[in-house]
């Protein structure tokens, strides 16, 4: 979501029919983005590591301040949105994974993504989601009319290119010698489904196996995917890295043999685009959003079947040609997501907002 807010706003930005006004928290303002360039600048005076202020500065403060700086039209871009307050409103709701993948939401946010979500499906007089399976999803469980939601997809790309970290230093860093890599970049959460990633990793004989590279914040599941690749006698072929830099992050996209991402959900799976972008295979489950964003430029498997995500792993890192054809498909399909083509379609839905309102 903070990929798309960034990217969206600096999109938009560039359109002379838009005048944008950006509502941020203290750190957002203090560590800047394209709100700074792109935008009016309000700051809202929240605490972004504490959820509850989140919640409050959304649900009492926004409103009032959004009203005082006169806006037409208020775009809320992570889900939820105020409950209260004149004038139209657009709200992208990305997921339904309170839902749909109660596991990866605990705690406070779970109970505040149940309420919140649903009422901000009714409190918007548009919705944008990010792919048509989300769309199905709003429908079946919250019961919104079709006709009241835009399907908009993601790009990838950063307006903020880096130079990638050398693969010797990489290697080195994180222990990986001259084997080949299996990248998933991916949240260390039960709905990302690696725990059968990892069954599928030992079950590829030793001599053939890559090291699986699985970047991403750390949570509670991290331990019990530790203590599983121990027990099936992986642990060595596994790396858990946290936070990356841009760099890291974009060094390992090149050295790696191919990216896989077996989600059981995904509201668009952004990591399947980033990695087609840059010429990288990719191997992914053919679950929800996936196969809209993969098209027929990746290898599907089903998520649940770990012989199956053993083989497609087997395939492509032991077929040179199948990697090849998926690279030049991969590119191709990258091609056709755009961030340009985001905000125009988002300009659009302000638009019909506007005229329902």
């Amino acid at each position: 979501m903070e990929t798309y807010a960034r990217e969206l706003i600096s999109a938009l930005g560039q359109r002379p029919d838009v005048r944008l006004t950006a509502f941020v928290n203290r750190a957002a303002a203090r560590t800047g983005g394209p709100w700074a360039d792109s935008a009016e600048q309000v700051v809202l005076p929240v605490d972004v590591d504490r959820r509850i202020e989140w919640v409050r500065g959304e649900q009492q403060l926004l409103p009032r301040l959004a009203r005082r700086a006169g806006v037409d039209l208020l775009h809320s871009l992570a889900s939820t949105a105020p409950l209260w307050g004149p004038g139209p409103r657009v709200t992208t709701i990305h997921d339904l994974n309170y839902r749909m993948a109660p596991e990866a939401h605990f705690g406070v946010r779970a109970l505040g993504m149940r309420v919140l979500v649903p009422a901000s499906a009714r409190r918007s007089h548009r919705l944008i989601v990010d792919a048509a399976s989300t769309r199905q999803d709003l429908v079946e469980h919250l019961g919104v009319h079709p006709a009241k939601i835009d399907v908009i997809p993601l790009a990838a790309g950063s307006a903020t290119p880096v130079t990638p970290t050398a693969a010797p230093q990489l290697r080195e860093g994180l222990e990986l010698g001259g084997r080949p890599v299996a990248l998933s970049v991916s949240a260390k959460r039960p709905h990302k489904n690696l725990v059968r990633l990892i069954r599928a990793l030992a079950a590829i004989p030793a001599e053939r196996r890559p090291v699986l590279v699985v970047p991403g914040y750390p949570t509670p599941h991290e331990q019990e995917l530790r203590a599983l690749a121990a027990e099936l006698g992986v642990a060595e072929d596994l790396r858990l890295p946290r936070w990356l830099g841009a760099a890291d992050l974009e060094g390992l996209y090149e050295l790696a043999s191919c990216a896989v991402l077996p989600s059981l959900y995904e509201g668009f799976g952004l990591p399947v685009l980033e990695a087609m972008r840059r010429g990288l295979p990719v191997t992914c489950s053919d679950r929800s959003s996936l196969p809209e964003v993969a098209g027929h430029a990746a290898l599907l498997f089903d998520p649940e079947d770990v012989p199956a995500i053993t083989l497609a792993l087997e395939r492509l890192l032991g077929d040179a040609e199948l990697r090849e054809r998926l690279r030049k498909a991969g590119i191709e399909r990258a091609r056709r997501f755009t961030w340009r083509a985001t905000a125009d379609a988002t300009a659009r839905v302000y638009e019909a907002a506007l005229a329902s309102a």
